[in-house]
């Protein structure tokens, strides 16, 4: 266990180039406060201390921002960087190396029974406000993208993007776990471009269909 707990400090430091020392991140870290209370209250929900487990949870979020069910299955090395406004879900399973920004939520889609929550591979990282619903599969070393809403599963060596989300990048290598939030492809802008060119091909063509009768006109006027 104190290993794991030391794992959790260490990602701090090889996730966020602002983290300067060990005091600072045990003290001032909300996302590693809401991993370690998680953690403990996992622990306990395991032994059926369902209602204690809970409690904790929400103590934790109500000075973290953080909103994680005592039942998700968390791995090792999870960091959740500036986590106001993450929510996880009960049946949620997230492996190793998993990153996640602000705002994230991994939630169910409505109210079924059984697992409901997503289940998050290896070394994925999820953006700033992105949405994953449902009972799905995040493959390994995939990264979805800001704001993006994730109805389907996830192929591993992915980039998703969109609402809905839709793969853009899957190539079968390992994708570096550094996004870029500001350079990320954007297959509805891309969509609107594509539009916009056949209209303007349309106009094109109309206006060149009305040159052709200005000029019959013109001729047959003769």
């Amino acid at each position: 266990m104190f290993k794991m707990l030391k794992e959790d400090v260490d990602v701090v430091f090889d996730q966020d180039p602002a983290a300067r020392t060990y005091l600072e991140v045990i003290l001032t870290y909300s996302g590693l406060h809401a991993i370690w209370s998680h953690r403990f209250a996992h622990a306990l929900y395991k032994r059926k201390l369902f209602f204690l487990a809970r409690a904790i949870s929400q103590i934790s979020r109500f000075f973290t921002g953080i909103e994680i069910h005592p039942g998700a299955k968390i791995g090792r090395r999870f960091f959740i960087d500036h986590g106001m406004g993450v929510v996880i879900g009960e049946t949620c399973e997230i492996g190793d190396n998993v990153t996640i920004y602000q705002g994230v939520t991994l939630g169910g889609t409505g109210k079924e029974k059984g697992k409901r929550h997503p289940t998050i591979k290896d070394n994925v990282l999820i953006s700033t406000g992105a949405k994953v619903l449902g009972s799905i599969t995040i493959g390994e070393n995939s990264k979805i993208g800001g704001g993006s809403v994730v109805l389907k599963e996830v192929p591993p060596n992915s980039t998703v993007v969109g609402i809905p989300g839709k793969v853009v990048i899957q190539d079968g290598k390992k994708i570096i776990r550094d996004l870029n939030h500001c350079d990320l492809p954007d297959p509805v802008a891309d969509r609107f471009k594509e539009l916009q060119a056949e209209m303007d091909g349309l106009k094109q063509e109309l206006r060149e269909l009305k040159q052709e009768r200005t000029k019959v006109n013109g001729h047959s006027t003769v």
